[in-house]
């Protein structure tokens, strides 16, 4: 786990009650519930800055399913994005490597 360093800022009331509300209804604490947002922040920031020349890729899985993958992500300390891309990219791998095989027969 990373090291944490604490971050203290003076927010107005209201707002600040609008957090701990969210906070608590996700059963987080303030430090989960301000990485999460903070995270989501960045993230968002870094997929503006993308090139154009990428493209979105969009699909429901079973609720089961998808619970077993973020239990997977959260053990191995992966994004969500990094692990589909891996999978994304052995397959191809695995696919040349078998035309190169085939070809050489």
């Amino acid at each position: 786990m990373e090291p944490t360093k604490n971050l203290c800022a003076q927010i107005p009331e209201s707002l600040h009650a609008k957090i701990r509300e969210q906070q608590e209804a996700k059963g987080q604490t303030l430090s989960q519930y301000m990485t999460a947002i903070l995270t989501e922040h960045f993230e968002k920031e870094e997929i503006k800055r993308m090139d154009t020349a990428t493209r979105t890729i969009a699909f429901q899985v079973p609720e089961e399913m998808f619970q077993e993958m973020k239990q997977y992500l959260k053990k191995h300390n992966l994004k969500q994005k990094e692990f589909i891309m891996g999978l994304i990219q052995q397959a191809l791998t695995d696919d040349a490597d078998t035309a190169s095989l085939e070809s050489k027969e």
